[in-house]
């Protein structure tokens, strides 16, 4: 029997035909498989789509499907990554194949030196199987100048190098443009709710949560899983929905403001506290801390040294958490004024938010469809300030009195 971690590459894209077709004939391809069209294999690749959408997992899909060692995948009608061989699952599973590289970033950004290093990966041979794979998740974070780095190796990569980039989307504000053009351009779409819930169920959660967690989550993969089995995001998500109601009630807006703040950078640290505590540790053990004797003295300044450089890093990590984590909140909060603008209008779609129904429908019943509007607005003008490193309470303050305003409660 199959387990649930064991499904194949074919399977794992099923959901969207158009992401299957082409990454299963590019891998064909090149792999030289009977009838493969050489055309539809490229080594440098931009993948983009909704925040979600699985971009990275689809990159995943891909390199396993190169790497697959079934001896059931040479023939014509062969099915590439089986999802249960040694390779596919190093790959799918734990990103720990010798010939992967999977970067995701932790800071704001990515800069050059740490591009330097990832070239590196991209010019060395395969040592097992018969490409390397380098994935970039989140390679709209990188500066001009990482790109720039980046540009050659894209352009001219190596016979055995795959190159996968995955962005938002291809537009200037997301993506080098330079960079793009030497990319060859696949959109991953959301996946479908009944997907998601069937994922969420096969992990153990209940049908009801599983589609509820789908919905509010925007069809987020990795959100609704967390969702589903973190109570501190459940939390979150219940106070960032709430403030609608609270703007409507004096300076509690505010208060409930600050509360949201508190609870995302405490979720922030408490989340990387554990890994960046074995990071200490394992680089302590490096450097063999504790030690007595001679030459003991520079070892442990070196060590002290090291230590405030990855310190740094965490603080980094912790930020970018942070910013991530509000961005939700204002997702959610939008999310909660987008059902109350359609129930306005009387439009028979599903709400983002099911199971704060009742509040849509206050909210419908108080405001106008252009302060509804406005709302959204505020929104958006409060994510552009955090994106521009307003401090967090002064972005939430004006948009609290920005969502006031809208709502004519003063």
């Amino acid at each position: 029997m199959v387990g649930v971690n064991e499904i194949s590459v074919a399977q794992r894209l099923a959901d969207r035909p158009g992401v299957q077709e082409t990454i299963m004939a590019a891998a064909r391809a090149a792999r030289g498989l009977p009838g493969a069209d050489s055309r539809a294999m490229s080594h440098s690749w931009l993948f983009t789509g909704p925040p979600g959408s699985g971009r990275s997992n689809a990159a995943l899909a891909f390199a396993a499907a190169l790497m697959c060692t079934n001896p059931d995948t040479n023939g014509p009608e062969a099915e590439l990554g089986c999802g249960q061989c040694d390779a596919c699952r190093s790959v799918l599973d734990t990103q720990s194949h010798t010939d992967l590289k999977f970067w995701a970033p932790q800071g704001l950004t990515i800069k050059v030196d740490e591009v330097r290093g990832v070239i590196k990966d991209a010019i060395a041979l395969p040592t097992h199987a018969k490409f390397r794979v380098i994935i970039f998740d989140n390679a709209d974070r990188m500066t001009p100048g990482a790109s720039n780095a980046l540009l050659k190796t894209v352009e001219e990569p190596s016979a055995q190098t795959v190159i996968i980039m995955c962005a938002p989307s291809a537009d200037p504000q997301d993506f080098s443009q330079t960079l793009r053009s030497r990319c060859r351009h696949l959109y991953i779409p959301s996946p479908s709710v009944e997907y998601i819930v069937e994922q969420l169920v096969s992990e153990g959660a209940s049908p009801a949560d599983a589609h509820l967690a789908a919905l509010t989550s925007l069809r987020h993969v990795g959100r609704a899983r967390r969702l589903v089995t973190n109570p501190e995001a459940q939390k979150r998500r219940a106070m960032a929905i709430n403030l609608a109601e609270d703007v409507f009630h004096g300076s509690q807006a505010f208060q409930s403001t600050q509360a949201l703040i508190k609870l995302v950078n405490e979720e922030a640290k408490t989340d990387g506290a554990q890994r960046e505590e074995k990071e200490i540790s394992d680089l302590e053990v490096a450097y063999g801390a504790g030690g007595k004797g001679k030459g003991t003295g520079r070892e442990n300044r070196d060590l002290k040294s090291a230590v405030k450089r990855l310190e740094e890093q965490h603080k980094l990590r912790q930020t970018r958490r942070q910013r991530d984590y509000l961005d939700l909140v204002l997702v959610d909060l939008a999310g909660i004024y987008r059902d109350a603008l359609m129930r306005k209008v009387g439009a028979e779609v599903e709400l983002t938010h099911p199971d704060f129904e009742g509040l849509a429908d206050e909210l419908a019943n108080r405001v106008s469809e252009e302060g509804l509007l406005a709302c959204q607005n505020a929104i958006r003008k409060c994510r552009e300030q955090m994106n521009h490193n307003v401090t967090q309470q002064i972005a939430f303050d004006g948009l609290v009195g920005r969502l006031r305003l809208a709502c004519k409660t003063r």
